[in-house]
């Protein structure tokens, strides 16, 4: 297995205009993390500064949120956990808490990548209609 380092990841761009409501940020959580532990075991840290540099720092994800949801999978048995050691740069060594998808983790975040695709299209559908007639509306009015 090859341990990913944060500093492989690429650097954030700039940041976006939108902000995200918390409680969708908090709604995403879950989902998010099965989906990147589906290409193997990571740790939190790598997990927060992965999702932030995706997002272009839209979700701003905090170890503070991660941590009991990570603790809550997998007491659900989404995950596990692992302690493995590492060498820092500096030339000591630390601990780090990695995190793998379980048999039945993979089979939530099918079931929840299905829901969340079916979740978007309706919803995207939904606004699409709005914003169309809106914009039908506006342009009547001129």
């Amino acid at each position: 297995m090859a341990i990913r380092s944060t500093s492989d990841l690429p650097p954030p761009k700039r940041r976006r205009e939108i902000a995200v409501s918390e409680q969708l940020v908090k709604g995403t959580v879950i989902p998010v993390v099965l989906a990147l532990l589906r290409d193997g075991p990571r740790y939190g840290y790598e997990m927060v500064q992965n999702v932030n540099a995706r997002s272009n720092g839209a979700l701003e994800w905090r170890e503070g949120t991660l941590y009991p949801v990570l603790h809550r999978m997998e007491a659900d048995g989404l995950i596990s956990a692992q302690w493995k050691d590492y060498e820092t740069p500096a030339g000591g060594n630390r601990r780090r808490r990695y995190y793998a998808l379980t048999g039945a983790g993979r089979r939530e975040l099918a079931r929840r990548s299905a829901e969340w695709k079916s979740f978007a299209a309706v919803i995207g559908d939904l606004l699409g209609r709005v914003l169309n007639i809106g914009a039908i509306s506006k342009a009547g009015e001129s």
